[in-house]
């Protein structure tokens, strides 16, 4: 094995040392973005626009691939996925159909961690544009309000219609999660399965992937371990 000439007995050399560290500290410098990417302009054109000129393209996608577009199963199709991009799969890139939330006060002075488990999580990765299918579990402790249990899930749906990557997914509920309850006790764990995987590439079948965001009092072991068991799934 060719050691790189920047390591010596296991010690790297000043220069390169240095040169890490600066690295290091570009990195942690940069503010963390966790929107999705969309140009300034996204929402200059209405939906039915959008679906029309999706159509086009991806009609001429298909014919591009061979297919028989005179074909009475594949006419339509172009039409289809246009309508299921717009208003099903990606309609969380739309901000005005973000989830209207209503917050109670806590009357019942509950005080202990309420966590919302096995929610239905539905994405697309942006990178092939192929389905993410999983789980997510999150809780949180109020401090004053509460949320209609529907509006967790309602939540996690509407940040799981678009192209995602799932590390910021769960970044973006966990972060809406503390907007709107005003409390850092927050905690969102995702198990998933990305179809780019299974599908493609290595060809995997079995493996999932973890994300986790703890905030607040999720922070300490103890609180962190009641959550992950009362999640955890008994065979």
């Amino acid at each position: 094995m060719v050691t790189p000439n920047y390591i010596s007995n296991g010690k790297a050399n000043g220069h390169a040392d240095a040169s890490l560290q600066n690295g290091m500290a570009a990195l942690l410098s940069v503010e963390p973005n966790y929107e999705t990417p969309l140009k300034t302009n996204a929402f200059v054109l209405s939906d039915e626009e959008k679906m029309t000129q999706i159509e086009a393209h991806f009609r001429e996608i298909m014919d591009i691939l061979g297919l028989d577009l005179q074909d009475d199963s594949l006419n339509d199709t172009p039409r289809r996925v246009a309508k299921m991009f717009v208003r099903e799969i990606f309609y969380g890139l739309n901000p005005a159909n973000k989830p209207e939330v209503s917050l109670f006060d806590n009357k019942y002075r509950y005080r202990q961690m309420l966590v919302e488990k096995n929610i239905t999580l539905k994405s697309f990765c942006e990178h092939h544009f192929l389905p993410i299918i999983g789980r997510a579990h999150i809780a949180y402790i109020s401090s004053g309000k509460v949320i209609g249990l529907s509006k967790l899930n309602r939540i996690v749906d509407y940040f799981s219609r678009r192209p995602q990557v799932q590390e910021r997914l769960t970044v973006q509920i966990a972060n809406e999660l503390r907007r709107i309850l005003k409390t850092d006790d927050v905690a969102v764990y995702i198990e998933a399965d990305h179809m780019c995987v299974k599908m493609r590439g290595v060809e995997h079948d079995h493996s999932a992937t973890i994300t986790t965001d703890y905030s607040g009092k999720f922070l300490h072991e103890s609180v962190r371990s009641e959550f992950l068991q009362a999640i955890r799934n008994d065979k």
